[in-house]
Order: C-alpha cells, then sequence, then structure tokens
C-alpha cells in the first residue's frame, strides 16, 4: 500500500503540471518496478511475485494479478483520470494483446532497477530488456493500426517510468560489488546517466511526452524501518539524503534533456515530500485511503 500510494501522489501531481493532458493523451505507456508492474512477473522465473493472497483482495473480483498491492497500483488510477480505461495491462500477461494494449501497456517489472546489478538479484526484468519490449511493442502497433496511426499515437502517449528504489535498497546497500566501485555520490551519477539515456532512446523512438519519478524517501519505507528495531524502528535518515541527493541530480538531468531534446515535454515528479507529509501526518490521508479502491 505504501508504494501505491507513493507512486499515486506523485503521478497526480504531474498531471497538474501538464495542461489540457486529458484530451491530448490516447495511451499510457509504463516502464519501472513494482510500483507500476501490473503482473510482467508472473511470466518470469523469479521468487518475486505478488500472484497470490491477500494481494488483489480489493481488485476487481477479489483476485491477485501481479501487482504489489490490495487493489490497483498508480498507473491504473492515472489511467482512469484520463479516461482512457480502468487498469493498464502487463505486456507478458497472456490474456492480452495488441488490441488491449494500444490505449495502455507495461513493460515494468517488480524488483528491477537502473542497473543491470539490480535486476539480476532477483532475475527480474532488467531495464533495457523493457525498452526491447517497447520497441517490439511498437512494431505490432504499426501493423495493427498501420504506421502512420501508430507513429502518431507513440508521439502523443504519455510515456511514465518509476523505478530507482531497488538500486540502492536491494543492491547497492545490500551486495558489496557496486559499494566497492562507486561512492554513493558516483553511484548516483551513474544511475542518472542510465535514466538520461534511457530517456533519449525515447525521444529516438518517437515518445514526446514523457514523465519519470524521483525517489521516494527511501529510509521510512515499512521494510526498512522494520529491519532498524535496534533504533526504534526509525527512518534511516541516511538513505532520506541519498534520496533526497538524487531527485536533485535527477531535476538537473531533466533541464538539460529539456534543452538537448526538441520537443520533449518532460516532467520529473518526485513524491519525497508528499510521502513525508503522510508519515509525519497520516489521518490527513484517511480519507484518501478508503477511496483508492476500484
Amino acid at each position: 500500500m505504501a508504494c501505491k500510494l507513493v507512486t499515486l501522489f506523485f503521478f497526480v501531481n504531474l498531471l497538474m503540471q501538464i495542461p489540457k493532458v486529458r484530451a491530448t493523451v490516447p495511451a499510457i505507456i509504463v516502464f519501472g518496478d513494482s510500483t507500476v508492474d501490473p503482473g510482467n512477473n508472473n511470466q518470469v522465473s523469479t521468487v518475486l511475485k505478488s500472484n497470490f493472497e491477500p494481494y488483489g483482495r480489493d481488485y476487481y473480483g477479489g483476485q491477485p494479478t501481479g501487482r504489489f498491492s490490495n487493489g490497483r497500483i498508480a498507473t491504473d488510477f492515472i489511467s482512469e483520470a484520463l479516461r482512457i480505461k480502468p487498469a493498464i495491462p502487463a505486456y507478458l500477461d497472456p490474456k492480452y494483446d495488441i488490441e488491449d494494449f494500444a490505449t495502455g501497456v507495461s513493460f515494468a517489472s517488480a524488483g528491477t532497477g537502473y542497473d543491470n546489478a539490480t535486476s539480476d538479484v532477483l532475475s527480474v526484468i532488467p531495464f533495457w530488456k523493457e525498452l526491447e519490449y517497447y520497441k517490439e511493442y511498437q512494431n505490432k502497433l504499426r501493423k495493427h493500426l498501420g504506421k502512420d496511426e501508430a507513429n502518431q499515437r507513440f508521439s502523443e502517449s504519455l510515456h511514465l517510468i518509476s523505478i530507482g528504489t531497488n538500486d540502492f535498497l536491494e543492491n547497492y546497500y545490500i551486495l558489496p560489488t557496486r559499494s566497492s566501485e562507486y561512492s554513493v555520490d558516483e553511484y548516483q551519477s551513474f544511475l542518472i546517466g542510465i535514466a538520461s539515456n534511457f530517456i533519449r532512446e525515447l525521444y529516438k523512438l518517437g515518445a514526446r511526452k514523457v514523465v519519470i519519478g524521483g525517489l521516494p524517501p527511501m529510509g521510512c519505507l515499512p521494510l526498512e524501518r522494520t529491519t532498524n528495531m535496534f533504533f526504534g524502528s526509525d527512518c534511516i535518515n541516511e538513505y532520506n539524503d541519498v534520496a533526497k541527493d538524487f531527485n536533485k541530480k535527477l531535476q538537473g538531468a531533466v533541464t538539460e534533456l529539456k534543452q538537448e531534446l526538441g520537443g520533449i515535454h518532460l516532467v520529473m515528479s518526485s513524491p519525497y515530500d508528499k510521502l513525508m507529509e503522510m508519515i509525519r501526518n497520516p489521518s490527513h490521508f484517511v480519507q484518501t485511503l478508503l477511496t483508492l479502491r476500484p
């Protein structure tokens, strides 16, 4: 639920920043990790799955779908807010085909990160492979709609990226390889470089509307607080500081890319401040929690 709320709030913030987006977005294309994975990991040989109860208990029919949530995830709500459809399907889900994907699809994989080494930890889909799936999808959509109509759809679609937490919490701070190769500052820059190149590749493929999410206060996520039991299960400030520093660098990269890539509408949306507000004043968000149901 925590991850669901994190992405929901920063994407809601995004919608507030893009005027007239409702009338100009024919599809939502999603890349990232568990925050936006609607079930791709169901089709991957990994232990990181959520296709069992109690996941999905508040989803349509009360069944688990592979979403790491009790119900829908942020991108589902955004799709509904844009009057496209109530849920974004997983690209690897055999129940769906190109007709379903024409108005929205997710290539996200729980447990992945910008860094290839992060996806190796739990054998999930690496970030670069998500881009390869997108290229495959583009070819399918051109056959389905025709080249001109499909290309127009790519340029008008909203491309959402939600990723990065796993690089630190499941990789850098857990395994010795990256932490022995890079300082935290250097590793942040390494990841920012991957993010920037990913956006450049999307641009080459015709994407013109792109949103990339920053990191939440990682040290306050439930797992981190639980494992911090010797310090009263408080937030881990070191992790939060890393998230804030990363977000500053990512915003700088976004500013540079907007100057470099002509015609791109690129927005960074950060969940950091909103989630901290939720943690400090949870009672203010009770009504929101009650309404996050299909």
